[in-house]
């Protein structure tokens, strides 16, 4: 077994990575945890998917790779430079919501709505918010974390605030859990 890709890119994916290396965003998603995204979205069909932290679209591209017809994609992101990224690649897809806001604020305006599937990659739904985020799941959803192994661009004691929140996911008696140690370290949980 290899860590190779062996199925298709999406057809955006590279020209949103090379407008993302040019625009200096260094955050995004890898490939590895992109490739993962399209899987888990796969096994959902006829799902409200949640994307906290759309980046530039990278993991974006990926997510609605795996959906089928009948799912549905809200992604969201504070940075309107990036977000436009993803606009000009993605927005033509009808399954897509890109909203440009603050993540606390769509947070506590939408945590009566329920989803299937949340990535959650960035703070809100990750390290603030989480509670109000996890209650978003519907019963068999998938939560999804990553760069949960030490990344370079941790600023420093980051690593204590991964370290307890892995230990807060694991004690919670709703999330079925698996670390990965994989790719950037991924979480995949599933609300029981």
């Amino acid at each position: 077994m290899t860590q190779d890709i062996n199925q298709p890119i999406p057809a955006a994916y590279t020209a949103i990575d090379e407008e993302t290396k040019k625009s200096g965003f260094t955050m995004a998603s890898d490939i590895h945890t992109c490739s993962l995204l399209k899987t888990l979205a796969a096994a959902k069909p006829g799902s409200k998917m949640l994307e906290l932290g759309t980046g530039t679209g990278l993991s974006t591209a990926w997510i609605l790779a795996g959906m089928d017809q009948g799912s549905t994609l809200v992604s969201i992101d504070n940075d309107a430079r990036f977000l436009d990224i993803a606009a000009n690649h993605l927005a033509s897809d009808p399954r897509l919501t890109l909203l440009h806001t603050d993540g606390a604020d769509w947070v506590e305006n939408n945590k009566g709505e329920k989803y299937d599937y949340i990535f959650a990659d960035t703070w809100h739904g990750k390290y603030l918010l989480l509670d109000e985020v996890l209650g978003m799941l519907n019963p068999g959803a998938f939560y999804i974390i990553d760069d949960m192994l030490p990344q370079p661009n941790w600023p420093e004691g980051h690593d204590m605030k991964a370290l307890n929140l892995l230990e807060y996911l694991d004690s919670r008696t709703d999330l079925a859990l698996t670390r990965q140690v994989w790719a950037t370290g991924i979480v995949i949980a599933v609300k029981v």
